[in-house]
């Protein structure tokens, strides 16, 4: 180890644990001396009964799905509000259930909040995956705020058109869902929020997860649509350091609420369907374009959904490989046929096969 880095570890402030840029505040206790990078410091240590072991920061996490976490090597901080900006036919709404899914999993509470589905229809997104989300129902742990019921005019009609499953679901899911009498109120809507956010005590843990944005520009005027997201970023992110995850369809229309808001908003994350690199396919795709205060590798990566794994990462071109380039052929004949292509059309085992006039095909 140099001096140098000897030197930077003996110069960290004795309370916050931040490196001391002057020459050190001291205090004597007893025969002990401390350093300290301010008098705040100083006279901190003196009114606590402990001190910082590390710095803290902006805590970051891992999301859990593989593709993102990949690609921010320093992680997501907490206090992010993050837009999934995707097309139709990403599945913006499996990879919102895969980040709600994998903070219960860390034992962190989420709340979903949702413009476009009824509760019940919420919770199968996450059981047509295989995530089993009825116990975290039970405890508490999940919240659903509901912003779309409030369209059904004879909600007991709803009900006895369920069959016996739904009716099952309807009733576990009702206790852990508060409903929004009017989601164009913005003031309804924020208040139902903090009080979903402190019956569940989050503050620094835990998600919210924002189905539809562009949902909700449709309900409200649009100066009052960006006061929300400017609100619920300044209020869950920055002031209780609680990730928000907000879905928004992309139309092609990069002026339009709220894919305009990128100065305002931590982090992005792209969601489209590209056709070029396979004809005749549309492979699914996502990169980070940004993230705040973290390293990010803004690079395109195929995906797709498969139950219980959730999103999984590929590689096209080398999938296509191993489909092999005859069309109709399974992949075993299609190596076979690759070998042959490769040895000059012989057969490994020089088997004759008859022609129309008796003789080898491949005698000639």
């Amino acid at each position: 180890m140099s001096d140098d880095s000897l030197n930077a570890d003996r110069a960290r402030c004795d309370f916050c644990r931040l490196p001391c840029p002057e020459i050190p505040v001291s205090l004597e206790y007893g025969d002990t001396t401390y350093d300290f990078c301010s008098r705040t410091c100083r006279d901190e240590m003196r009114r606590s009964d402990r001190v910082f072991t590390t710095y803290h920061g902006f805590r970051q996490i891992n999301t859990g799905v593989s593709a993102l976490d990949d690609h921010l090597p320093e992680g997501l901080p907490r206090n992010s509000f993050v837009l999934l900006s995707g097309e139709g036919g990403t599945r913006d709404n499996a990879i919102q259930s895969e980040l709600v899914w994998r903070t219960l999993r860390r034992g962190e509470p989420a709340i979903v909040v949702s413009f476009t589905e009824p509760p019940i229809s919420v919770i199968e997104q996450f059981l047509s995956l295989e995530w089993n989300v009825l116990p975290y129902l039970e405890s508490g742990l999940l919240h659903i705020l509901d912003c779309f019921t409030y369209r059904v005019s004879d909600r007991d009609r709803m009900f006895t058109r369920m069959d016996e499953w739904n009716q099952f679901l309807h009733r576990i899911v009702a206790d852990a869902t508060t409903t929004v009498r009017d989601p164009s109120d913005t003031s309804e809507l924020q208040n139902k929020l903090d009080n979903c956010l402190e019956s569940l005590s989050m503050s620094d843990t835990g998600v919210v997860a924002i189905d539809s944005l562009t949902e909700f520009g449709s309900l409200v005027q649009p100066v009052r649509a960006y006061d929300f997201v400017k609100d619920i970023r300044a209020d869950i992110c920055k002031g209780r350091f609680v990730i928000v995850f907000a879905g928004a369809t992309f139309t092609g229309e990069e002026d339009a609420f709220p894919h305009d808001m990128a100065y305002v908003i931590d982090g992005i994350i792209d969601l489209q369907l590209d056709g070029s690199i396979i004809e005749d396919v549309l492979i699914k795709r996502v990169r980070i374009r940004k993230m705040n205060g973290v390293l990010t590798i803004p690079e395109w990566v195929a995906y797709e959904y498969t139950g219980g794994d959730g999103l999984v990462a590929f590689d096209p071109m080398e999938e296509l490989e191993k489909a092999g380039n005859f069309v109709g052929e399974s992949p075993e004949i299609a190596s076979e046929n690759r070998s042959s292509a490769d040895s000059g059309g012989g057969s490994a085992d020089e088997t004759d096969v008859p022609g129309e006039s008796g003789e080898s095909n491949l005698d000639e």
